[in-house]
């Protein structure tokens, strides 16, 4: 197969490692969707959490486009780097068997998840090339006590492609969206000017999940790969790049694009905002449950932008945009839209 496989987009239709994840205004404000004069962001900028983890397997075209439909004006994805160079989504490290399993046609001797006796690293994303990737399908619902309304039914546009992809797969796909006629004006005009919020997958002390030159100081191969197809698909403008792995947030800065900068925080950590503002951040991304009116005030006194994750909870969700944030991330779009 060649090594730079797509998706056919026309078409209709690990165990044991936890790493850091996440993973409507009052009259006169702007409505979801509006631009804010000087920013390239929404105003109350939605964003649909891996796609649409909650209605769909995560991080795949299926889920990307269950987002869209449901307007979500971001979609939020993380990256990881293949062994022959390649830009894929996905969160995981590792194929996870609560997630992936064999693809039919499968190569004989494909590492298998559902194997208890598979070394972890012939698992690992890093260590496999996008061809390699292409074996397998990660259709499955990890936590359907988490998930209880996620289906694998086919959608109008992905059908049931539950592979792995690689990024510029889907700025394709949003490109078909975008000129479908399956779909109506306002989710067509919407896809034509969604953002994308890119999560650099990078663990400090684990260099061999992403596998690439990274020093900490000057961008590894992942970000100067995510860099230039950002650059080529002319999106600069519409992309974000975030990290728990701040250094790999710092090294962007260095290359001076301009592409939007968001901090990720763990639950309970409140940086120094101005720090975060002065090496050029425009966003803080905390856990949800960090914040108060106080934090949120205080990063907006920097100059920040305000983006919680992961909100599912309609009630949470409402309290958080009384406090003032600048958007969602959700894996329920069908439930944020309704804000």
């Amino acid at each position: 197969m060649d090594s730079r496989r797509r998706v056919p987009l026309l078409r209709p239709a690990l165990v044991g490692l936890t790493l850091l994840v996440a993973a409507c205004g009052d009259a006169g404000e702007p409505e979801v969707g509006e631009t804010v004069p000087g920013s390239t962001a929404p105003a109350h900028d939605l964003q649909g959490h891996r796609g649409a983890r909650g209605l769909k397997p995560e991080s795949t075209l299926p889920a990307f486009e269950s987002a869209l439909d449901e307007l979500m004006t971001t979609l939020e994805l993380d990256l990881h780097l293949t062994a022959d160079g390649r830009l894929v989504v996905w969160h995981d490290p590792f194929l996870d068997p609560a997630k992936c399993r064999l693809g039919p046609g499968a190569p004989a001797g494909a590492a298998d998840p559902d194997d208890p006796a598979t070394p972890s690293d012939d698992l690992r994303i890093s260590a496999m090339t996008f061809d390699e990737l292409g074996a397998y399908r990660c259709d499955r619902n990890p936590d359907p006590s988490a998930f209880p309304v996620q289906d694998t039914e086919p959608t109008a546009l992905a059908g049931a492609r539950f592979e792995i992809i690689a990024l510029e797969d889907l700025f394709d796909f949003v490109e078909l969206y975008t000129a479908s006629g399956a779909k109506n004006g306002e989710q067509r005009d919407n896809a034509s000017q969604v953002r994308f919020n890119i999560e650099t997958k990078r663990v400090p002390n684990r260099p061999e999940l992403i596998g690439d030159d990274f020093d900490g100081v000057a961008v590894g191969r992942l970000e100067q790969a995510l860099l230039d197809l950002v650059e080529e698909r002319r999106l600069v403008d519409r992309v974000t790049v975030q990290s728990f792995d701040h250094r790999s947030l710092w090294a962007i800065q260095a290359t001076g694009s301009p592409v939007q900068l968001s901090a990720l925080t763990v639950r309970g950590d409140v940086p120094d905002f101005a720090d975060l503002a002065a090496r050029g951040a425009g966003v803080w991304s905390p856990s949800f449950r960090t914040l108060d009116a106080a934090n949120v005030a205080a990063a907006h006194d920097a100059g920040l932008l305000v983006l919680p994750w992961t909100v599912n909870d309609v009630a949470e969700m409402q309290r958080l945009i009384g406090l003032g944030v600048d958007g969602l991330i959700t894996d329920r779009p069908d439930l944020a839209r309704g804000l």
